[in-house]
């Protein structure tokens, strides 16, 4: 059985020059499209219900159809950027992001409310993480593990940059005009960046490893492919239930809700230090090791929160833990196609592979709310998530690719 790790999967690029302007612009527009698409919705969602008079649950709802169409349609974006690079679909997306959201803030109604974030969705799939891994993985292999833990480091201050701006134009402005200021800002940092800094040569795919069938449809059908798909997909659930639900977790044990979203906050801070450790991580482990350990770290974490009532403290260095194996699954994920089948049809792959994991978290939000009460309580959900995670690790330790 063979391992193949990071530099196997090399494109014989070592010698090339890399494009300076793509590295700073992906880092400005990650920051921008997460902070804006996503993470100004969580923040301007009570006004929106409280003018508007929708449901939280029906506003969430649309939310949520957005990262489902974003799984999906990554598969066809990270085929295209396969193909023909990054530059024209990340451009494309942040415009379509522009327009999504002038819809979301004119919209007279649902309809035209589930519209904006429908047309979200394919803008994430083409502005968000995804794409940018797959322009990273081909510019900079075999030394993208460091230029991907740049962006993510990057792209973890987008709550930290958007939040605060986003809650300060609420203060002055109605939901609807913070969202076309947002807009505005969307479409001044990143179509600008997108269309100018992605205008290297696309390099040519490079030949698949040799250790591997690396013919996507081999790949996609091969047991080690489905297997870790599935790993993914209930650590994806139980990571982004946790989150989600840690702050009603934190109140139910008397908590205040600001101890709450402090205790939520710093676990943020724990996701950026652990991108910084994924690098020396990946250097001295193999590739299914890795992986069975991060996501086997992940149910601990999440056992732990379920496990101590206190002192506060202990919760907070909990959850900062628990964040910590957060950044690191981001970066497992991002370099798990890489690892294991080279770069040549990373887009395709990665697409593939993430999909099932980004409609998991969507859904995971609802799921804890409707499964807490039936369990028991919030600790008892905890115990259940990290159960599955627990399982997930399992799957994961058969996910290694032997060689042919």
């Amino acid at each position: 059985m063979t391992e193949l790790h990071t530099r196997e999967a090399s494109t014989g690029t070592e010698g090339r020059s890399r494009p300076r302007a793509v590295l700073p612009a992906l880092c400005a527009t990650q920051i921008t499209s997460w902070g804006i698409v996503y993470y100004a919705f969580p923040v301007l969602n009570p006004e929106i219900t409280a003018d508007t008079g929708w449901s939280t649950g029906l506003t969430m709802a649309a939310f949520s159809l957005a990262l489902v169409v974003s799984g999906i349609a990554g598969i066809r974006v990270g085929r295209i950027i396969d193909l023909r690079g990054p530059r024209t679909v990340m451009t494309a997306g942040s415009a379509v992001g522009v327009l999504s959201l002038v819809i979301v803030a004119s919209a007279p109604n649902l309809a035209v409310f589930f519209t904006g974030w429908l047309l979200a969705g394919f803008a994430m799939s083409a502005t968000f993480y995804q794409p940018a891994f797959a322009a990273i993985t081909r510019w900079w292999a075999p030394d993208h593990v460091r230029a991907l833990t740049i962006v993510t480091l990057a792209g973890g201050l987008a709550s930290t940059v958007f939040a605060p701006l986003t809650a300060a134009l609420a203060d002055h402005l109605t939901w609807r005009t913070t969202y076309l200021v947002l807009a505005a800002i969307l479409a001044a940092v990143t179509i600008p960046a997108h269309a100018l800094a992605l205008r290297a040569p696309w390099p040519p795919a490079p030949p698949a490893p040799t250790h591997t069938d690396g013919t996507p449809r081999t790949v996609v059908r091969s047991r080690p492919f489905l297997l870790l798909a599935f790993a993914f997909t209930l650590s994806a659930f139980a990571t982004y239930a946790a989150v989600i639900a840690l702050v009603p977790l934190l109140l139910e044990r008397g908590y205040t809700t600001s101890q709450a979203a402090w205790a939520l906050g710093l676990g943020g801070a724990g996701q950026t230090l652990g991108r910084t450790l994924y690098a020396p991580l990946a250097r001295r482990t193999g590739t299914t090791t890795r992986t069975v350990v991060l996501v086997a770290l992940g149910s601990l974490t999440t056992a732990a929160l379920a496990l101590i009532p206190g002192p506060y403290g202990l919760m907070i260095a909990a959850s900062i833990a628990a964040g910590t194996v957060r950044g690191n699954l981001t970066l497992l994920q991002a370099t798990a196609v890489t690892d294991r089948w080279g770069t040549r049809h990373y887009g395709r792959l990665s697409g593939l592979l993430s999909a099932p994991a980004m409609t998991a978290s969507a859904v995971a939000p609802f799921a804890a709310a409707l499964c807490a009460p039936p369990l028991g309580g919030y600790p008892e959900l905890f115990v259940a998530l990290a159960a599955l995670g627990l399982v997930a690790a399992l799957i994961s330790a058969a996910t290694s690719v032997r060689a042919a």
